[in-house]
């Protein structure tokens, strides 16, 4: 079990810990959550004993190993599969002693460890966590040294799942992993033998992985059972009931403070009034909780173009001459909502290059709307930065001839205050480096957003933000994500690259999960096949079937809003000081009611109509 009792450490003065106290017993697979800054790295480190408390403990089973991704693999000739196996020191160590030891006794004891612990299977073990991690057999014989930081970092995950520690700390593990990769963490994670704590902000992990929520605010640790939706909800239930005892608190303070500013003078009330006093004085204050602090994503207005605003036809696309996608007949439209399915390697991040303007084809035909403007979000947004200017430097090369004023209020609408404005990018923290790149990729109001893992190191309360503003965003947007939660909630065409193509993926995306899980044959990809069928609709039918839709949706809202403000002015009583006035209103609410059941009847049966549409 992990005891963490009555801790606090402070950092330069501002406290982060007070007193917190958990109890984590073994084997059991936890999330860590809590705001950015509040401190759960910090935690890990005071976990392995790297930093020194300032009050409190926190033990741990005698001899109980701590393993976590500290840092990536190093760069050098040995290969993925060893430096994996290099991981686990007990084993590597005894490898080595076999081939030294010359003491018969010795030679059983190694033997019977090397036994105890497996040794024989490590190979075929290591290799299955590669495998689920990206790497093929090829690869894995591969140096370290051929590899970029991100897969290194992956080499590192591998070593340290391969390793089995006794409590396995992970912060942010799915940042540098693929839809795929991080469908299998989860799987992996929730059969792990011994405790885990991993510090996430894919909704998808917190919810299947694990199994407690340990919840860190205001410098306190509470664990909560079950996955996030639960402890959301268990949290939304605490906040509520909590303010309204505060709410009752102030009610009972107002009136006992009434009472003794009423009677405190009067001879005959002054011992009540005294009693009340100390009553006020021994009340213990409930504090009202504050909202969570984040930042609602707002991203400019393009204007409608005509459809199509992309089309490609026969087109190749690669780096140098070799074509990483061939064969490429795509079509895109201002309203769709399309995210790239596929395994790492395969061209997901090509093909974002492609309709990025990133890329140029290599064959083929590839038409663009006429003032069509692209917004792009790297998967390596420090990509697209210069770590030694400030966000301000950023937005004014884009907007040379705007005040400072509006320039610092576009950073403010996405998170980056005053002290972040003046901050060099490479000082700026992951989560910061990607609002950064958020504004920058929507500045120009696009017309076709292309977003490339846009999640990374955005907290949970910044990804629902994100979501919402994509769906209120009037452009195309094309996504390529690990983070399901997001992808269920935007997207509504779903395209598979794979083998060299690109095909429109039949299912959903529950679907497309089963089958990575299961390792079932995926469709192959058709050289004819478009990610539109041929035999749906007319283009100009789902055209008009979606604004027939949306123009249904917009008249219900309207109702609603009308619905609301008549009920507030028939909830007044000052409405029935004029009967003929009330019998006015009365009547509007009956119409605006019965035009409501009508709206909705409408809205329901256009949904029906695009959903049947689309589905041929």
């Amino acid at each position: 079990m992990l005891r963490i009792d009555d801790i606090s450490y402070s950092i330069a003065g501002r406290p982060l810990f007070a007193q917190a106290s958990a109890a984590i017993p073994a084997g059991h697979k936890v999330g860590l959550v809590g705001p950015n800054g509040a401190g759960k790295t910090t935690l890990f480190r005071l976990i392995r004993g790297e930093l020194s408390l300032d009050g409190g403990t926190i033990a741990l089973p005698a001899r109980a190993r701590i393993g976590g991704v500290a840092q990536e693999a190093p760069g050098n000739a040995r290969t993925v599969l060893d430096t994996v196996l290099d991981a686990d020191v007990e084993r590597a160590a005894l490898m080595a002693e076999t081939a030294t030891a010359t003491d018969p006794g010795r030679i059983a004891e190694i033997q019977t460890r090397l036994a105890d612990i497996d040794a024989w299977s490590a190979e075929a073990r290591a290799a299955t966590i590669l495998k689920g991690l990206g790497f093929s057999d090829a690869d894995q014989q591969r140096p370290t040294s051929d590899y970029s930081g991100g897969w290194r970092m992956r080499v590192a995950l591998a070593g340290v799942l391969f390793a089995q520690p006794d409590l396995l700390l992970l912060d942010e593990p799915t940042n540098y992993l693929d839809l795929e990769g991080a469908l299998w963490l989860e799987t992996y994670l929730a059969r792990y033998p011994y405790t885990v704590i991993v510090i996430s902000h894919d909704r998808g992990l917190l919810n299947r992985a694990v199994g407690h929520i340990l919840h860190l605010e205001d410098r306190r640790l509470t664990l909560y059972s079950g996955g996030y939706d639960q402890f959301a909800r268990a949290r939304a239930e605490k906040r509520a009931l909590q303010a309204a005892e505060a709410k009752k608190q102030d009610a009972r303070r107002a009136h006992l403070q009434g009472f003794v500013d009423r009677f405190r003078a009067k001879a005959s009330k002054a011992k009540q009034a005294q009693a009340r006093i100390k009553m006020l004085a021994r009340m213990e204050p409930i504090t009202a909780p504050e909202e969570a602090k984040f930042h609602r994503f707002t991203f400019p207005q393009p204007e409608q173009l005509s459809p199509p605003i992309v089309n490609t036809e026969g087109v190749a696309v690669g780096y140098g001459a070799r074509a990483v996608l061939r064969r490429l007949d795509l079509r895109i439209d201002q309203d769709d909502r399309i995210a790239l399915l596929g395994r790492n390697g395969q061209g997901k991040s090509t093909l974002s290059k492609l309709l990025a303007e990133r890329l140029e084809p290599m064959e083929g035909r590839i038409t663009r709307a006429n003032k069509l403007r692209v917004g792009y979000f790297a998967q390596h947004q420090v990509d697209e930065l210069v770590l030694t200017d400030t966000p301000l430097d950023h937005v004014r090369r884009l907007r040379p001839h705007e005040a400072p004023a509006k320039l610092r209020a576009r950073l403010a609408g996405f998170g980056l205050m005053e002290a972040q404005a003046e901050t060099r990018v490479g000082r700026l923290s992951g989560g910061q480096k990607a609002r950064l790149s958020l504004l920058i990729a929507t500045i120009d109001a696009p017309h076709l957003l292309v977003l490339d893992e846009p999640t990374n190191h955005l907290d949970i309360e910044s990804r629902e933000a994100l979501t919402e503003a994509l769906n209120d965003f009037p452009g195309a947007v094309v996504l390529v994500s690990h983070d399901m939660h997001l992808l269920n909630l935007v997207a509504d065409r779903l395209w598979l690259v794979d083998q060299g193509g690109v095909a429109p993926w039949p299912d959903d995306l529950d679907d497309y999960r089963r089958m990575l899980l299961t390792g079932e044959e995926r469709p192959e990809p058709k050289p004819s096949a478009r990610p539109q069928p041929a035999a749906r609709p007319s283009r100009e039918r789902l055209l008009d079937l979606r604004a027939e839709a949306r123009k249904a949706e917009d008249r219900v809202e309207k109702l609603t809003a009308m619905l609301e403000k008549l009920d507030a002015i028939m909830a007044d009583p000052d409405t029935y000081d004029d009967a003929q006035k009330a019998e006015a209103y009365g009547r509007k609410h009956a119409e605006a009611s019965q035009a409501m059941q009508r709206a909705e009847s409408l809205w329901l049966e256009a949904l029906e109509r695009l959903e049947a549409a689309e589905r041929t």
